[in-house]
């Protein structure tokens, strides 16, 4: 039996069109994103109810889309329209206040069971809204807390790449669950060769004396949105220098900062990796940034009128 949600947990769907209750079933049993993983998916979030990094993210579906050769059944402009009748319609069943997570899924489609791409009937997709969910505050002030993985690395970029947004997440899955299971927040993955990469669902950055150092893309991780805006744009108007450079656990001991960074929550603090432990705090490099994001995501709403969605 299907429960029904609080409107404050709702999560609206939109499969090829059609709005429903997420929890309702939308899919067929044979859909290949189900058997298969062979999905891709995109996630935004608005700030002050604007879509932040519109095009950037559009550009990172496309890029994903491509590298698996898989056609994308939404135009930019189409998968717009239809985020706002999907937000529209969330409204109305949230009946609430605040930001809202857009998450898109594309698949290869249906079709006889097998792994050969050319039994897909055709591409569709399905859209998620529900609020942001952000740290509390109180988490934030206090930073989270991480642990390396120890069991598993994270793919190599040979394989599947990092780089591409898919729907196979059991990598990044159970890293976390053998971090949660030392009662970490999030976990920390390094590759083959023990470079640090990424947490699970964050890109990590860390501090040395006053300086951002982030790890490239080359040491296999996601190109985050939230990482390249902090790359490109806010450390930059903050007057924060940052590199990209190779790290590895054993340089941990040598910084003094470290913080997340990922579309839904921007910049988190982080308070320690195992035994090492860092600095947070108002007046912390980390929370420097967060405020200048903030900014940035303030002016970009500003700026952007024709997303605004809520």
């Amino acid at each position: 039996m299907l429960l029904a949600l609080m409107p404050h947990d709702y999560i609206q769907a939109n499969t090829d069109g059609r709005l429903h209750a997420a929890h309702e079933p939308s899919i067929a049993p044979l859909n290949r994103g189900f058997l298969y993983g062979d999905a891709i998916y995109e996630v935004w979030r608005t700030y002050h109810g604007v879509i932040f990094a519109w095009e950037e993210h559009w550009e990172r579906l496309e890029n994903s889309a491509q590298a698996l050769t898989l056609m994308l059944p939404l135009s930019r402009e189409r998968l717009l329209e239809e985020i706002r009748r999907t937000v529209a319609e969330f409204m109305v069943h949230h009946g609430g206040q605040g930001e809202v997570y857009v998450r898109v899924q594309v698949t290869r489609g249906g079709g006889p069971i097998g792994l050969d791409p050319a039994l897909a009937d055709h591409a569709d997709y399905v859209l998620l809204v529900q609020t942001n969910k952000d740290f509390p505050v109180a988490k934030v002030q206090a930073g989270l807390r991480l642990s390396l993985a120890r069991e598993l690395r994270r793919n190599d970029r040979r394989t599947i790449d990092p780089a591409w947004k898919t729907g196979n997440y059991l990598n990044n899955l159970l890293c976390l669950r053998e971090a949660k299971s030392r009662g970490a927040d999030e976990v920390v993955m390094t590759n083959l060769a023990d470079e640090i990469t990424e947490a699970a669902v964050s890109n990590v950055h860390f501090v040395r004396d006053g300086v951002v150092l982030t790890p490239g893309l080359a040491s296999g991780l996601l190109a985050g949105v939230t990482r390249r805006v902090l790359i490109e744009e806010v450390a930059p108007a903050a007057g924060i220098q940052l590199r990209e450079v190779t790290l590895r656990p054993s340089d941990l001991p040598d910084m003094q900062e470290c913080f997340l960074t990922s579309t839904t929550k921007d910049v988190t603090p982080v308070a320690a990796i195992d035994a090492h432990h860092f600095q947070v705090g108002p007046d912390s490099v980390a929370m420097r940034l967060k405020a200048a994001f903030a900014d940035h995501a303030r002016a970009y709403a500003a700026a952007h009128p024709e997303l605004k969605v809520l």
